[in-house]
């Protein structure tokens, strides 16, 4: 059951700028590193943070990546990362302890520092996370596991800084949690009527949408 009187300790804010990182292949920003003080955050993420690609990263409903800090301790264990790896292996914007995808529902409100964001979808990890972490499988990996982090649009710029509290202020769709949605969606496992009512969901991102109406029409 989601929590809903949630808070979460922001532990570390991380941007990137795009760059070449591999022979041959598009640039990109998912190497990331961490920002100390005030944060300032506008309709498009972090003003510090670029994005290499804007047709698949960087809208306004993946401006900001959250990742929960907890899974890193998994992965280690599974040995997917070094015990040294620390947050922003994944190219996450925010990490925290004390909240997940089992936590927070789509479409989820919360306070993040004096700014306003809302949850619009799971992350779809793709052959960027493989090359980053030099895992031919990390993207599987991270998709099969469901611990895949979660994306927010910003409602109402502001600024943030380490030590915030992350506080949720409302939740429109209780029932819809991000790992409920992020599985239903990478693995097309969904009932017509569900994958439906996922589509008609004005807080879910539109791509997102756009899928489940597939699924929804396909059966």
């Amino acid at each position: 059951m989601p929590n809903c009187d949630l808070r979460a300790e922001i532990t570390g804010l991380f941007a990137g700028q795009p760059a070449d990182l591999w022979p041959g292949k598009p640039p990109s920003a998912i190497h990331k590193t961490a920002l100390s003080g005030p944060q300032q955050v506008t309709q498009a993420g972090f003003a510090a943070d670029q994005q290499a690609d804007l047709t698949v990263h960087g809208d306004a409903d993946k401006a900001l990546h959250h990742y929960a800090t907890e899974h890193y301790v998994r992965w280690q264990a599974d040995g997917m990362l070094p015990p040294d790896a620390a947050p922003a292996a994944f190219g996450e914007n925010i990490a925290t302890t004390g909240v997940t995808e089992t936590d927070l529902c789509i479409g989820d409100v919360l306070h993040f520092g004096t700014a306003l964001v809302q949850v619009s979808q799971g992350r779809q990890p793709c052959w960027k996370l493989d090359a980053y972490r030099e895992t031919p499988t990390m993207a599987y990996h991270f998709r099969k596991s469901g611990r895949t982090g979660w994306y927010y649009r910003v409602l109402e710029p502001g600024v943030v800084r380490v030590g915030d509290t992350l506080r949720l202020t409302d939740r429109p769709n209780p029932g819809w949690t991000v790992a409920e949605v992020t599985h239903a969606l990478l693995f097309k496992r969904i009932a017509p009527a569900h994958a439906d009512a996922l589509a008609r969901m004005p807080e879910l991102a539109p791509g997102w949408r756009s899928t489940f109406a597939a699924m929804a029409a396909s059966d």
